[in-house]
């Protein structure tokens, strides 16, 4: 059994080719596209049954600056993110912050989309 908070989370997006190039871009890494009924997702490359996508459904939720904040992995370089992320036109809402007891360091921005999204990084 699973002692992870977390084991799925999806970001709500009206544009799913904008939104998957930007997060693509932003983070370096390539995502999958699937489609389940009316739901076309880009699935983030994930390991251990921990991931996520981003969700395009006439039932999801519209972005949004409210609500639960996901915080993606930003690793090895919170700095290099939030570089393409200004590259891309993203917003900063809480600019680079490190935390306490080694545990990294943290940033918020908005996406193309107009969601409030969270970046962390390890401690270098």
């Amino acid at each position: 059994m699973s002692h992870n908070a977390i084991h799925w989370f999806q970001i709500p997006v009206a544009d799913l080719d904008r939104a998957q190039h930007f997060y693509e871009t932003l983070l370096g890494r390539s995502m999958r596209r699937e489609q389940t009924g009316p739901q076309e997702i880009a699935v983030f490359a994930y390991e251990d049954g921990i991931g996520g996508s981003l969700l395009k459904s006439p039932t999801a939720p519209r972005p949004s600056l409210d609500g639960a904040v996901v915080y993606l992995n930003a690793g090895p370089s919170l700095d290099v993110v939030l570089s393409r992320a200004n590259e891309l036109g993203a917003k900063v809402l809480l600019p680079k912050l490190e935390l306490p007891r080694d545990i990294g360091f943290v940033a918020q921005i908005v996406d193309c989309e107009g969601n409030r999204i969270g970046l962390h990084s390890p401690a270098a």
